[in-house]
């Protein structure tokens, strides 16, 4: 493991505030993740024209606001995004709250600022990929221009930030025109000239394999007398949920140690006030029923965050994590731990009390909240009952967010745009096909359906059945009105944003059972692969380890151990995405058809439906 310490930690210079209190420096970011320096220290000056809040910090303590969001994944429009809130005027009952959109984000976050002599604004990785077509058409370069007007000062890289390569993400922070390729639909510059983003990105964990690091490992902020680093780090398993392309030429180490040494060089720059960005995530509450994000009791918290936080270092202050598109704010070993679930449905908002004397945060007097990006589509009783129950200052922030006029044009710019292709009626279902359920979902059959039949004849693979991954379905089919309903390209799209090709491939009846048996690996309640007609068995979900898949039959015959079945998969799991290791070994490879495309025929056949449950769940 390189050794972050021998590198050079000298600071640079401190850029200057902007009337968005983001720091321009695209060009600078670019240089230093060209460069790999691995230990540099961005220092941006705190937003310092808005008034600090009253009674807020004592003269021998700066206040520092936090603001965060997580997983954004291009949701610049809000769609019909909500949130589910705890109810406050009735104990044990929820609000299901109308939330989301860039423009609403942007007035949230200047709404806050306004009220916070200090502040800064974090992405916490997943800001692009699996996408709406209003992001990926245009290779993500919209959601960085609206993350510049936002105001980001600083965001982490998620998985999903990889997942056109380490080039095409530096390209994304420098900015410039990427090549265009004929057969594919996707634009750059489509509406001008792309400079890239005003911010930095850090993630103290992503190294080259030949040495150096990707990107910088943290960014501080300089809040008047006192400094704030933020240190990065991604999910170690993104090599798992990332085409091998994605990740070529680049090593995930461990996420706890890289941040370490990461806070280490920073304390020897004299920056005690730390904050992590993780793009690694945990749960609370029970299976399919999270608990509040706002419940400090954080019933069964649990998660691969959860373990790294308990190996960080104890200076570390503030963890903002990301990555399960849940909904949390608890401590663990005494110090706040947030995510705001997904999609720009909420922010993650703490402040830190920074003393003067010592840098140091005083973590008795930190206030951490997780608060609902209100819109115009937001029910005014919900607005006032939800803003009612919090703290003053984070209220009238509430009540005051306006959606942001620049943030609105640039989206609806990108949206008329994407139009054309986003409308084009393609075929019609007959109800909602969503992706619940623990066994194969609606959704679920319906793709490896169509994935099934592109490639089930003899000149395009002879596959027996498909199999998909839940992962990779990233919206439900909605039945908007009444049936048969039409659906869209930017449906599809929605629903299947990663471009994969089909892969056909060889297994043995051995392996077909070891790949199902794969599926336990997440616990009983982990969502299941979804078949395609061709595949039936059963799912005893309390059977032992290796015995859980039963009565495995293909096309009505026992699964015989020593038979050869030819397998459709998305290019994803070919190469053993999301742990199906097994996939890897299959032989007698064919490629085929985009996913997309083979939805697209599966629809031209006519009123499309998903078919029934081809898993059987027992105990």
């Amino acid at each position: 493991m390189p050794n972050l310490s021998n590198r050079s930690t000298a600071p640079q210079p401190t850029a200057q505030p902007t009337l968005r209190h983001t720091l321009r420096a695209g060009a600078l970011a670019s240089a230093w993740a060209l460069a790999g320096a691995a230990t540099l220290a961005l220092l941006s000056s705190g937003c310092a024209q808005a008034p600090q809040a009253s009674g807020s910090a004592s003269p021998e303590t700066v206040q520092v606001r936090v603001i965060a969001f997580n997983d954004l994944h291009g949701h610049l429009e809000s769609s019909n995004l909500t949130v589910q809130v705890a109810d406050p005027a009735q104990t044990g009952s929820a609000l299901r709250v109308a939330v989301g959109g860039a423009d609403a984000m942007a007035g949230l976050v200047r709404s806050l600022r306004q009220s916070a002599a200090h502040s800064l604004v974090v992405s916490s990785g997943d800001l692009i990929g699996a996408t709406p077509l209003v992001s990926a058409l245009f290779r993500h370069e919209s959601t960085i221009e609206a993350a510049n007007l936002i105001g980001v000062s600083v965001a982490t890289a998620g998985n999903h930030e990889f997942d056109a390569g380490a080039s095409e993400l530096l390209r994304l922070l420098k900015g410039g025109c990427a090549e265009q390729r004929p057969d594919d639909p996707a634009r750059s510059c489509a509406l001008g000239p792309y400079r890239g983003a005003r911010f930095p990105m850090v993630s103290a964990n992503v190294r080259r394999s030949g040495g150096g690091s990707l990107l910088a490992p943290s960014w501080v902020m300089q809040a008047g007398p006192v400094k704030v680093g933020v240190i990065g780090a991604v999910t170690r398993t993104t090599p798992q949920l990332v085409v091998p392309s994605g990740v070529e030429g680049l090593q995930f180490i461990d996420e706890a140690l890289a941040i370490n040494e990461a806070a280490q060089a920073l304390q020897a720059q004299g920056v005690q006030a730390l904050v992590v960005t993780l793009h690694e995530g945990a749960e609370i509450g029970g299976p399919g029923q999270p608990a509040d994000w706002n419940d400090r009791s954080c019933p069964g918290l649990r998660g691969a965050a959860v373990d790294i936080i308990k190996r960080i270092t104890p200076a570390v202050d503030l963890v903002l994590t990301a990555h399960t598109h849940q909904g949390y704010n608890c401590l663990v070993d005494g110090r706040p731990v947030l995510q705001a679930v997904a999609y720009g449905r909420g922010l993650s908002v703490a402040d830190l009390h920074i003393n003067t004397r010592t840098g140091a945060v005083d973590r008795a007097k930190t206030l951490a909240r997780n608060l609902p990006v209100f819109n115009v589509r937001t029910d005014a009783t919900h607005r006032d009952k939800v803003a009612a129950a919090e703290p003053p200052a984070y209220r009238a922030a509430l009540l005051a967010a306006r959606p942001d006029a620049e943030v609105a044009a640039l989206v609806q710019r990108y949206a008329q745009a994407a139009a054309p292709q986003a409308q084009r009626v393609v075929g019609r279902i007959a109800r909602t096909l969503d992706r619940r359920g623990l066994g194969d979902s609606p959704a679920g059959r319906l793709v490896a359906q169509a994935q099934w039949e592109a490639t089930r004849s003899p000149d395009t693979g002879g596959a027996h059945f498909a199999l998909m991954n839940p992962g990779g379905i990233r919206a439900d089919l909605a039945c908007r009105g009444a049936p048969p309903c039409e659906v869209t390209y930017g449906d599809l799209f929605s629903m299947q944003p990663f471009g994969n090709s089909l892969v056909v491939m060889s297994l043995t009846g051995a392996q077909v059972r070891e790949l199902l048996e794969q599926q336990q690996r997440g616990g009983i309640d982990a969502p299941l692969l979804s078949p395609s007609e061709g595949l039936t068995y059963r799912w005893s979900r309390r059977a032992p380890i290796g015995q859980r898949a039963q009565d495995i039959r293909i096309h009505g015959q026992a699964l015989n151990e020593a038979t050869l079945y030819r397998v459709t998969v998305n290019s994803f799991m070919a190469e053993g995405g999301d742990g199906y290791t097994v996939l890897q070994r299959g032989q007698q490879r064919l490629g085929g058809a985009q996913d997309l495309d083979a939805m697209l025929a599966q629809l031209r056949k006519g009123v499309t439906d998903a078919g029934l449950a081809r898993i059987t769940i027992t105990d």
